[in-house]
């Protein structure tokens, strides 16, 4: 662990919000079949190697999540970026944060994005005037977060976004498989506007790595003419296609967003993730070709893709 905290140090600032960011941040890590204690140890053990930017929401475990990012901060509050969301922007927007802060056991939030805004009527409503994310704008006036912005599955949605000027921060997709506008134009657009950035879907919600439509599920219906019964094979590894965990890192950490937002939740997989990129180097441009080539690949079968269109 000591040899691998050396290489998790403030890398670059998260847009024009001041906080000096870590390349690899931690992302949802709630799971109600195991005990809180657990899943906030797992946290802490992210955060002791240096990682310093913690995503959550409300709808992840239905508020589990924020009290074990709660629980995991304890202590060291000025050392995270702390980021949680709103799921429901047709309900007020001040009584959503307050249940939140409570959950997490905050004054504030580092960062309040409305979540999934994947539809541009949806987009539209928030922004309007006298709409959601003037309500928001009004809670980090009162001190409840200090920054605003939205989580996204849309390039579309993302570039309305980005030039409101409403955002300081975006969440949205940059892993081996999704759509390519995400990297091509949305990244370099937000870099543009000094908007930060934190992308998820390194792992393809585990589809690239295993045999899942999910987080974890195994998977139920095998792709037509594919042998076996799901899951792994006797070996434990794969028996469909999959990538690996450097492969799915590296791809990320070169399209380079400000914040590479991985789910670490077992410390057998955070060890993975860090040793990959410890080992980072960019990757040259074949090579990223035959990544999404074979992450295409990946996930046949597997279920719909949500965060690309």
């Amino acid at each position: 662990m000591t040899e691998i905290s050396r290489i998790f140090k403030p890398r670059r600032e998260l847009g024009k919000t001041g906080w000096m960011a870590t390349v690899l941040g931690v992302g949802d890590l709630a799971d109600r079949s195991l005990p809180i204690e657990e899943c906030v140890a797992t946290a802490r053990r992210a955060l002791e190697v240096g990682l310093n930017v913690i995503d959550t929401a409300p709808s992840y475990e239905e508020g589990y999540s924020e009290e074990i990012v709660g629980r995991a901060v304890t202590g060291r509050r000025e050392e995270v970026f702390v980021i949680t969301k709103i799921d429901h922007p047709d309900q007020p927007v001040a009584g959503q944060v307050q249940a939140s802060l409570e959950r997490l056991g905050m004054e504030f939030a580092d960062c309040l994005l409305f979540h999934s805004v994947s539809e541009m009527a949806v987009w539209q409503h928030i922004a309007a005037r006298g709409g959601p994310m003037d309500e928001l704008e009004a809670c980090v006036r009162e001190g409840m977060g200090r920054f605003r912005g939205i989580s996204s599955h849309h390039p579309d949605v993302l570039r309305a976004a980005l030039e409101s000027g409403r955002c300081d921060v975006v969440m949205f997709a940059a892993g081996p498989f999704g759509d390519a506008r995400f990297v091509n134009e949305i990244l370099p657009l937000a870099r543009r506007k000094g908007v930060g950035t934190v992308c998820f879907k390194t792992f393809g919600a585990g589809k690239l790595l295993g045999d899942t439509d999910g987080y974890g599920r195994p998977l139920q219906a095998r792709p037509r003419g594919k042998p076996g019964a799901g899951g792994r094979d006797a070996a434990g590894a794969p028996s469909l296609p999959a990538l690996t965990v450097g492969e799915c890192v590296c791809y990320t950490l070169t399209c380079d967003p400000d914040v590479a937002l991985l789910g670490l939740s077992s410390p057998s997989e955070q060890d993975a993730a860090f040793a990959a990129a410890r080992a980072f180097r960019p990757l040259p441009g074949a090579e990223m070709d035959d990544i999404r080539r074979r992450a295409a690949k990946a996930v046949e079968g597997k279920g719909p893709c949500w965060w690309t269109p």
